[in-house]
């Protein structure tokens, strides 16, 4: 009577019950859409790679099993407490326990396999990042998603997934790299394993993105910053394309993406030398005489200087009734200077005389036309703007009234004034191209279901009040400091090269004292400053290079630009930089694995040998 009651009165349901338990709907995430540099070179990949994910609604006691999981996949209590957490969320929804599982560590689940019933091993798609640290500060990297982003985000758009961009082009591009998730509808057994497919709704890719960067380009700019903290950044003056984006020292953004160790990040955070602080978009510093072609050309705007027009330097600047001096750098001055001369010998008491008869406030409106103290607009996350300032950001900031002595200060690109690379760069493009914005953008292009459009021609133009011919003349007289003046320490005969050097001071130096190199500490010195295009009668490449406590700009910073320029307009097309082959790349990962290695168990040891010696020190204070 009971086989009766059960196979055929309560047979609708039990039926209902069994397909209930037997049959599964999988969501299935999509690819994420890869990343390539100008040439076609991968920067962004995904690779295969074995997850490990637990069913709520098959697990009576998530803890229990994640402890008892923890020595196999090598999880931390926090590990733990992060999981459960999302289980709780999870709404019946598989959720990933570990990422990248190795073999070592699939074996020995799969010994154990039948005693964790809810748990199952999938192979997944995830993020790599084959030149690490090449392009961690323009990619960016993928992680898991968190807390925070697990309430803003569409749950349906992300089914399946565990991870989005966190910062970069990973970020700022999410929404068209991510795609449209799909699902799979599957038969299993009574231990959870796949039987059979039933149904399927394939994903649609996330877009593949192509950025102006360019690979050999990239490679040069980091050789050139290596073992000093700066930043570099190029762009192409005729369309704004971004072609070289640069802030060293970086960082290996992989293990970002599966979680990386509290040791580790502790190491990145803590590290004096700020690896993980963009300094080509965050950093904000004094631009110094870098911005002198831009302030000369406002003269002309406003009137109160032409071409022809001089003044006498005698090496120092008071303003009236003040018998404070502003020094030009060169003790003695420079005589008889005009505009030409001020930007090839880089005199400081040429802009000091100019922006008292300015003014801070129209000193204010000319260099926010070329972009500073404003976000460039640049497809990046997280810019910062700089500060031009003005009496009304001073009231707003401090409080205070604007004082006459800080205008001669903003004037050479010190006191308030600080810029970034990027906006220093992008207002040497505008001037290569004679006035005409085009914003800078690291999207050259988009393939698939999601459209994007790329501003590439200018959007507009600076209100100018002079001759068009004012922007060749200071082209002319950027090229006369390459041949002639501050420059021209990387004067080539082979291509024309207009640029500016700087110098940012960062201790300030008593009135009457001398810049002594050697009595300062190494992260006092000076930055050192580069801006420039090339070449100049056809401008194809337009940069700034920083290095931060450098020195002088002439001797540091301009032969990385040169080093720049001589790669894009000489070797590039001929002889370009490739990256290493794939053998290569598995031989380079595997001796930084072996390295990373090294130091960490040489770092074990030390930490416990410091210990037991604590503990000696401490037995022996003790008394018995």
């Amino acid at each position: 009577m009971r086989y009766g009651y059960l196979q055929v009165y309560a047979h609708d349901k039990y039926t209902t019950q069994a397909d209930n338990n037997r049959i599964k709907l999988i969501s299935a995430p999509p690819s994420r859409g890869y990343i390539y540099d100008r040439n076609g070179v991968i920067l962004a990949d995904n690779q295969p790679v074995f997850t490990a994910m637990l069913s709520p609604n098959e697990v009576e006691n998530p803890e229990r099993t994640l402890q008892l999981l923890a020595p196999i996949f090598d999880l931390t209590e926090k590990d733990i407490t992060d999981i459960l957490a999302r289980l709780s969320k999870s709404k019946n929804d598989p959720v990933t326990i570990k990422i990248d599982v190795t073999d070592a560590q699939l074996a020995q689940f799969s010994e154990r396999k039948p005693f964790f019933r809810g748990v199952s091993i999938q192979s997944k798609l995830t993020r790599s990042y084959p030149y690490d640290k090449l392009f961690a500060h323009v990619i960016g990297y993928v992680g898991r998603i968190n807390d925070k982003e697990s309430k803003r985000i569409d749950k349906e758009r992300y089914a399946g997934t565990d991870l989005i961009g966190k910062i970069g082009i990973e970020d700022y591009y999410e929404d068209i790299l991510l795609g449209q998730p799909g699902y799979q509808s599957v038969e299993t057994d009574a231990l959870g394993n796949i039987v059979r497919q039933l149904d399927t709704k394939p994903p649609i890719a996330g877009n593949d993105i192509t950025l102006s960067l360019d690979y050999g380009l990239q490679t040069i700019a980091q050789q050139q910053l290596d073992g000093r903290r700066g930043a570099i950044v190029a762009i192409d003056p005729k369309n704004g394309d971004v072609l070289a984006f640069v802030s060293n020292p970086s960082y290996d953004p992989n293990p970002f993406i599966s979680g990386i160790s509290f040791r580790d990040y502790g190491d990145l955070r803590d590290d004096l030398d700020q690896p993980l602080y963009n300094r080509a978009l965050q950093g904000m510093y004094p631009p110094a005489s870098t911005i002198k072609p831009f302030e000369g050309l406002g003269g002309i705007h406003y009137g109160l200087r032409n071409w022809e027009t001089t003044i006498y330097d005698p090496g120092y600047f008071s303003l009236p009734g003040d018998s404070h001096r502003f020094r030009d750098w060169k003790r003695g001055g420079h005589g008889s200077v005009d505009l030409k001369k001020s930007i090839m010998m880089s005199v400081d008491t040429y802009y000091y005389k100019l922006a008292y008869e300015m003014g801070i406030q129209r000193l204010h409106d000319w260099m926010t036309r070329f972009g500073f103290g404003q976000q460039t607009g640049i497809d990046l996350p997280n810019e910062r703007a700089g500060i031009m300032p003005s009496p009304k950001w001073k009231k707003d900031t401090y409080d205070r009234r604007w004082l006459p002595g800080e205008t001669i200060s903003v004037s050479i690109g010190q006191g308030y004034f600080l810029a970034t690379p990027l906006q220093v760069a992008n207002a040497t493009a505008m001037t290569a191209n004679k006035g005409y914005h085009i914003t800078p953008h690291l999207l050259k292009n988009s393939d698939g279901a999601a459209e994007v459009k790329v501003i590439t021609k200018p959007d507009g133009k600076i209100d100018y009040n002079g001759k068009p011919s004012d922007w060749l003349r200071m082209h002319d007289a950027m090229e006369a400091t390459i041949k002639s003046g501050t420059g021209r320490g990387i004067y080539t005969p082979r291509y024309r090269i207009a640029g500016k050097t700087g110098t940012a001071q960062v201790k300030s130096i008593a009135q009457g004292k001398r810049y002594d190199k050697s009595a300062i500490d190494k992260r006092y010195w000076d930055h050192a400053w580069f801006n420039g295009f090339a070449p100049v009668e056809d401008p194809q490449i337009a940069l700034a290079v920083l290095v931060e406590n450098g020195g002088g700009g002439s001797k540091v910073a301009a032969p990385i630009g040169r080093a720049l320029f001589d790669y894009w307009v000489l070797q590039r097309k001929t002889n370009p930089i490739l990256p290493p082959t794939a053998d290569e790349l598995k031989a380079i990962k595997r001796q930084k694995a072996f390295d990373k290695a090294l130091r960490d168990a040489l770092r074990d040891k030390e930490e416990q040998a410091l210990k037991e010696q604590t503990e000696t020190e401490t037995e022996a204070a003790t008394p018995e």
